[in-house]
């Protein structure tokens, strides 16, 4: 049972007593003597009978209107008030009243459902008391005859009455008092679910801003983000621990685009292309001071029996990856970590090894120790192989429909992609050196080649895409023997390449064609099979001895930091390398390597 407050408790006690009050109306009319007219007073009289049984009527009216102030009627207290000295008939008026006093006491402890029963009990001791009456005024009784027993039957109809007003009169208190509870009960539930309600809501929003501060924080956002521009990482990530909002809103991609564009892997090419627009640029920043400062872990996705010369590709949340004469496609994870063990897809179609391939308009473009090229369809069964070259194809690469080649054969070819046009050759170039690797410019204008330089000065030559003429060469200090094993385009206008010289090179085609822009050597002295970029400032080397993987950042001339991978006693090169902003992958000849930079 809900407790009633105090002041709601008073207000119905006083409101229940009032209409108790009102409903018992004036007083009965006084009883007639034995003669028809009022009783003289007297000691034993029929007159002073009548006038006792008047006051005790009227002494239980105010005690039953005090005990309704009280808001309770006690049991055992109310019985005793209604007992009058039943020898003598007289109903001990001091008795009745301190009994009420006790009674209203007791039923303001007990309450409102106590106070019914305790208002039954006084109504059964007024009963007896009339009775009382009746008996100690026998003798005049006996003497009136017929006129007694009519007032008698007044008396007891009076007295029914008077018995169900009161009765009626807690009834309907009990019943304001029940609507009262219920009505307060019901506004705390809401008021407390309101709170939640509240307390929920400024959990799921952001903090407003600060009311009280610098006048610094009062300023629109667009001047605010116009000045923490200027700061710094580490003055950023202070001030995000000041409170939510200035959390909030030093969380804004563009308070760290400036940040992440100069950091390793962010996301961000050179010339401020965002290629992960989808992960927060913070998010970003954080994962990039792990890289630079070789912060990862080190696991192994997949093991082969025999030794292989893999090569892979990314594309989504899958992973191609060359095994012998197969290319299996597997799906990451979503950790990005771990992949299922259960391939997407197996293509073959080559009868020796898959050297090369790339991914290009959802076909895979392969190349093969059979000397033949294959193209199958990503989503289909669709396959076709058609020879290409007279000796293995060490190289390929497509893009814009066109498919360009390089052999050992020293010639390098250009085919289309179109399905009606498979296996024609538009271009035959004889390239006078081996060809071991290709790429084509993002314009779709030209190609360059790496070839072994043996029979050429210089093994960095671009071709004409459209009538395969070559434009220029690259350099003309290499040393004999200073193949180029891996070239690719970072813009129209740069490259790098890496080979048996050791040298990381970084081409300007706009500076110059003679020398190289800039320049980073194998600390060992080892050849670099494979070389990755994020199109900024992270550069990643996979050399031939023990499977170093190396990074470097293109700002500075020393490597930032290597990993050997070599986990067998036989010391294998990094044939190919891959990374995201989160992972890099590195191929070997028994393993498949990871490094978490996300978790370290």
């Amino acid at each position: 049972m809900v407790s009633p407050p105090p002041g709601a408790a008073a207000a119905v006690a006083a409101v229940a007593a009032a209409r108790a009050w009102l409903r018992v109306g004036p007083a009965p009319r006084p009883l007639m003597g034995s003669q028809g007219g009022l009783g003289p007073p007297g000691n034993g009289g029929p007159g002073e009978g009548e006038s006792r049984e008047e006051r005790k009527l009227q002494e239980g009216r105010v005690a039953r209107g005090k005990r309704r102030k009280g808001k309770g009627k006690g049991k055992a207290g109310a019985g005793q008030g209604g007992r009058g000295s039943g020898a003598e008939g007289k109903p001990g008026p001091l008795k009745a009243k301190e009994a009420a006093g006790l009674g209203a006491e007791a039923g303001a402890r007990a309450g409102p459902g106590e106070a019914e029963e305790g208002g039954g009990s006084v109504e059964e001791g007024e009963r007896r008391i009339v009775r009382g009456d009746k008996g100690s005024a026998g003798a005049g009784k006996e003497a009136k005859g017929r006129d007694d027993g009519k007032k008698e039957d007044w008396r007891v109809r009076t007295g029914r009455r008077e018995e169900a007003r009161p009765a009626r009169a807690q009834g309907r208190g009990g019943q304001a008092w029940g609507r009262l509870a219920g009505t307060g009960a019901a506004m705390a539930a809401a008021a407390e679910e309101e709170e939640e309600e509240e307390a929920a809501a400024a959990a799921r929003e952001p903090a407003g801003r600060p009311a009280a501060g610098p006048a610094l924080w009062r300023l629109p956002e667009e001047l605010l983000l116009l000045i923490c521009s200027y700061l710094d990482m580490q003055a950023l990530g202070r001030l995000a621990q000041v409170c939510r909002w200035l959390r909030r809103f030093t969380s804004c991609d563009l308070l760290w685009r400036r940040i992440a564009r100069a950091s390793l892997n962010s996301g961000f090419t050179r010339l401020g292309t965002d290629l992960m627009a989808s992960v927060p640029v913070k998010e970003r920043v954080r994962v990039s001071q792990n890289w630079k400062l070789g912060r990862c872990r080190e696991g192994i996705l997949l093991k082969w029996r025999c030794s292989q010369m893999p090569w892979m590709q990314l594309e989504g949340d899958s992973l191609y990856i060359s095994q012998a004469n197969f290319i299996l496609a597997y799906q990451f994870r979503p950790d990005g970590a771990s992949l299922n063990r259960r391939p997407l897809g197996v293509f073959a179609g080559h009868d020796e090894d898959v050297c090369h391939f790339v991914l290009a308009n959802s076909h895979i473009i392969s190349a093969g120790g059979d000397g033949k090229i294959g193209i199958h369809k990503i989503h289909s069964t669709f396959t076709v192989k058609y020879s290409a070259h007279e000796q293995e194809v060490n190289c390929v690469d497509c893009k814009g429909g066109i498919i360009v080649s390089g052999s050992r054969d020293r010639t390098a070819k250009v085919w289309p992609l179109a399905s009606g046009r498979l296996g024609q050759c538009l271009h035959t170039i004889q390239t006078e050196d081996r060809v071991w690797s290709i790429a084509i410019s993002p314009l779709l204008s030209s190609f360059v080649t790496g070839t072994a330089c043996c029979g050429h000065f210089s093994p960095l030559r671009i071709w004409d895409l459209n009538s395969g003429q070559l434009m220029t060469h690259l350099g003309s200090d290499f040393p004999p023997g200073a193949g180029v094993l891996d070239v690719m385009y970072e813009s129209p206008s740069t490259l790098l390449s890496c080979g048996y010289d050791t040298y990381v090179r970084y081409w300007d085609l706009r500076a110059s064609v003679r020398k190289c822009v800039m320049e980073w050597e194998e600390p060992h002295d080892s050849t670099l099979y494979c070389l990755q970029t994020d199109g900024n400032h992270l550069l990643a080397t996979g050399s031939s001895y023990y499977g170093v993987v190396r990074l470097w950042d293109r700002r500075q001339r020393a490597c930032l930091h290597a990993f050997p991978l070599t986990s067998t006693p036989l010391s294998s090169p990094v044939y190919c390398l891959r990374f995201t902003t989160k992972h890099l992958y590195a191929a070997l000849s028994y393993n498949l390597h990871i490094l978490d930079f996300h978790n370290p």
